[in-house]
């Protein structure tokens, strides 16, 4: 094939465009197992990773691509790049170790080459830090889905508890101090769940596994660069005036990610990364009171308070906060249970998806669309579930476009068509005919709608042909 000379400068455009943007990370051993796609996020300290699609050569599988260029690093002191380096990969090496559902699945460990660091993880959308307005290191112009992205208080409170629970595993169970909870390292994957991220100064404990745990706390370095360091807008007091710090650490942190969370991401001190700034901010905290918190919900603001208190005994822990009245919400509680349906018995579960219609209607339909309705979904390979989720997922469909129901719903539908028993799945069909017929393309009723009906009508049910005979 011949290629017009106007178009080479075009294509080596392109190619030049291509190669600056991701020419680091196609020289790294992670790019041998997966494929590169888009730049869609950035997250970490200074939001220094970018956040890449990627799929796995082998499987197709989904996943996203953290990388750094080291060339990036120039922008800083020569004396702080080995240091900034050196902390961006003790992060992700943690992580990869960990295990539990609201920290981020690692699914392919950190790979260094000259030009940059790596790592693959579970599909994510962004992080919290991009979702309420940091745009530093994104891709440009930023995707739409993004800048139109608002975050209903559902999914903070659930958010919230999310990160709760992970800090509550991070405490009780592996005696750590995560040591920088912040929204640069709060990652929202594809389905809109928040996992916790960002390991980079986790503390372990010192104490024998049998004794309580204790931490030492690193001391504040003034002439490092602030990127290496834990960000001061959500820092513990005790970790710079006493050079202290305990699991309630961790606690603070999360209180001020609260505060930050609910106001769109401005803090509730600006410390402009200084410690002089920041301890002046930490002798106000004996003042803090409702007035300073009123923009918080009322369920929220007396914990919030409690949590940002200068004495860290005052401060409830992970377990206790989990507890508190404000995450005691149907919305927060069903989002939760839909994350642990694999742990529930069928019987559980049929109540629980009897009563989900009237859950539905309160809730956002971008929620829905992102959140349960791939919860539901997923129990479409348990035939004995079907006829209690079938219905919840055509009444999602109800709401749907033509072509978010082409793009969502139907894919899913077409193995369920091919089922015959439980029969209450074709009399469910039938009921629903009209909503389908509309909702369908015409090519795919004549491929799987109407086969279904054909094998209904075979059925010994007279309750399922007396529909048929209906639609025909």
């Amino acid at each position: 094939m011949l290629i017009d000379s106007g178009t080479i400068p075009a294509i080596m455009e392109m190619f030049n465009k291509f190669k600056s943007t991701v020419g680091g990370l196609i020289g790294n051993p992670v790019t041998r197992e997966f494929e590169v796609g888009p730049h869609i996020a950035s997250a970490g300290p200074g939001h220094l990773w970018r956040i890449y699609e990627g799929t796995k050569k082998t499987s197709k599988q989904k996943v996203s691509l953290f990388y750094l260029e080291k060339k990036y690093l120039d922008r800083f002191a020569r004396k702080d790049r080995d240091k900034i380096l050196e902390t961006l990969k003790k992060g992700p090496t943690k992580l990869t170790r960990l295990r539990h559902p609201n920290l981020l699945i690692v699914e392919h460990p950190l790979e260094e080459s000259r030009d940059s660091i790596a790592f693959a993880t579970e599909p994510v959308f962004a992080s919290l830090s991009n979702l309420l307005g940091n745009r530093e290191n994104m891709p440009s112009p930023l995707p739409p889905e993004l800048t139109e992205h608002e975050l209903f208080e559902v999914e903070i409170k659930y958010g919230l508890l999310q990160v709760t629970e992970a800090l509550k595993f991070l405490h009780n169970s592996v005696k750590m101090i995560h040591g920088n909870i912040c929204p640069e390292n709060i990652i929202l994957n594809t389905n809109g769940a928040w996992k916790l991220t960002g390991f980079d100064f986790f503390i372990q404990s010192s104490s024998p596994p049998e004794q309580p745990a204790t931490f030492s706390a690193g001391e504040w370095e003034d002439g490092l660069s602030p990127v290496a360091q834990p960000n001061l807008n959500f820092l513990a007091p005790e970790y710079i005036l006493t050079l202290s710090c305990d699991t309630a650490s961790d606690l603070f942190s999360l209180g001020m990610l609260m505060y930050s969370t609910v106001n769109k991401g401005k803090p509730l001190y600006q410390n402009n990364e200084n410690i002089r700034t920041f301890k002046q901010n930490c002798s106000q905290l004996k003042a803090l009171n409702f007035t300073s918190l009123g923009s918080l919900p009322e369920g929220l603001k007396e914990y919030v308070k409690m949590l940002l208190s200068a004495t860290p005994t005052v401060r409830p822990d992970a377990d206790q906060l989990s507890k508190i009245p404000y995450f005691d919400d149907v919305g927060a509680m069903t989002l939760q249970y839909l994350d642990t349906l694999f742990q529930q018995e069928n019987i559980q579960k049929s109540k629980f998806f009897k009563g989900l219609p009237k859950i539905l209607s309160k809730l956002p339909k971008r929620v829905i669309l992102q959140r349960v309705l791939p919860c539901l979904c997923k129990e479409f390979y348990n035939p004995d579930m079907i006829p209690f989720v079938l219905p919840n997922v055509l009444l999602i469909t109800e709401q749907c476009t033509n072509d978010e129901y082409v793009r969502l719903v139907f894919p899913e539908l077409i193995p369920v068509f091919k089922l015959q028993e439980p029969i209450q799945i074709s009399l469910i069909f039938m009921q629903r005919m009209d909503l389908l017929l509309t909702k369908t393309p015409k090519e795919d009723v004549k491929h799987h709608v109407l086969p279904m009906v054909y094998r209904a009508l075979e059925a010994p049910s007279p309750q399922i042909q007396v529909g048929d005979v209906g639609i025909i």
